[in-house]
């Protein structure tokens, strides 16, 4: 089975976790271990960020609660950018991230907050490449979808990749995409585009990974990125290839 790095679909779910939150569970499992302790009651985790992310970690919150009443746990969504941002000024305990923190990040954090942030591991997502589910297309390489999102790029109706989307009137192809404080946003970028190239102005950027794949399933000249467990059945996920002609990955478990 290859590695997730040699398929540019999947990408690694990090949560980022400061020093705040360390003390709060140790704290709060003396409580709960401890011969005839009582549990340290009022302890609130704060848990930002991702919003691929966020109802896996609400899942984990609720559950988390059933074993420790005595613990609140607040979750948001927002971007990776935000969490992350808010682990390094030090108003969270956990950013949930869609991407790895980057190294200045990490030393912004540690200078703020007197460490450096831990950051796991949880997961792997599949980027998923949406269009409307009447729209012919069932592969789409990264050099053509690097044509349609990057800047200078001239791909910008479905028949120039040789799709004829009848569905789509004006055949325009209509871009949508995230917000820049996303983690699928700079996930994507690096991905699909390169570190260098930026996106192609114009596109119609969404807050939410949800948001993505609604407007693309009620617009059918459009093409989004989000992750895959957003499918709904009004939508399509197109198969990527590395390369245009070659066979395309599609994003399964």
């Amino acid at each position: 089975m290859p590695s997730y790095r040699s398929l540019p679909a999947f990408r690694a779910l990090t949560l980022g976790i400061s020093l705040t939150v360390a003390a709060a569970c140790s704290s709060g499992n003396q409580g709960q271990e401890g011969s005839g302790s009582t549990p340290t009651s009022g302890v609130v985790i704060r848990v930002t960020g991702s919003d691929t992310m966020v109802n896996l970690v609400q899942a984990w919150a609720e559950n988390y609660k059933k074993k420790r009443p005595d613990v609140t746990v607040q979750v948001a969504g927002g971007g990776s950018g935000v969490g992350i941002a808010g682990l390094i000024d030090g108003i969270l305990d956990v950013a949930s991230a869609s991407r790895e923190m980057e190294p200045d990040e990490k030393t912004r954090a540690k200078t703020h907050n007197g460490a450096e942030p831990s950051e796991f591991r949880v997961g792997l997502d599949a980027l998923a490449i949406y269009v409307h589910g009447g729209n012919p297309i069932d592969t789409i390489s990264l050099g053509e979808l690097a044509e349609i999102y990057g800047e200078g790029g001239k791909v910008l109706k479905w028949s120039d990749i040789g799709v004829q989307n009848a569905a789509c009137a004006s055949g325009e192809i209509i871009r949508v995409s995230r917000q820049n404080n996303s983690g699928t946003f700079v996930y994507f970028r690096e991905a699909v585009l390169g570190r260098e190239r930026e996106f192609k102005l114009g596109s119609i950027d969404q807050s939410g990974s949800k948001d993505v794949v609604t407007l693309v399933s009620r617009t059918p000249c459009a093409i989004g990125y989000s992750g895959m467990a957003y499918h709904i059945p009004e939508v399509k996920q197109v198969k990527v290839a590395k390369k245009k002609g070659e066979a395309g990955v599609a994003p399964t478990l």
